[in-house]
């Protein structure tokens, strides 16, 4: 049976924070600590309706997270699991932790775009 951990995945450095990513059987499966408030919306600029176009299932260890999709905010807090379909933008508030499952055809484009917009914003 396929597992991650943050023991088994060498984390990510692109975000304020720490992030550890593996493949699950077809799902992009991200373990998330967040160091600073964070707002994905600018990442997204450039994808359909400057919005990620893939849904997400997950449960917020610590913190707090939100999404916006359609001029609404759904915020999710510790013991809280989610579903949140495509056509949102999302963040984090400092000292969050969650765990997010994403099918992974589509947050391999999402991603890729991310690190391109990562790059033309900050210069990393």
């Amino acid at each position: 049976m396929p597992k991650v951990s943050k023991n088994s995945v060498k984390p990510g450095t692109d975000m304020p924070g720490r992030e550890w990513v593996s493949e699950l059987d077809g799902y992009s499966t991200s373990i998330v600590e967040v160091d600073a408030d964070t707002d994905l919306s600018p990442l997204l600029q450039g994808l359909p309706n400057h919005q990620c176009p893939s849904p997400h299932w997950g449960y917020v260890f610590k913190g707090r997270m939100w999404f916006r999709s359609n001029g609404k905010d759904e915020v999710f807090e510790p013991g809280d699991a989610f579903y949140i379909g495509p056509g949102h933008t999302s963040g984090a508030d400092a000292g969050s932790e969650f765990v997010v499952f994403s099918p992974s055809e589509v947050m391999n484009e999402v991603e890729a775009h991310m690190g391109r917009r990562a790059q033309e914003l900050f210069g990393h």
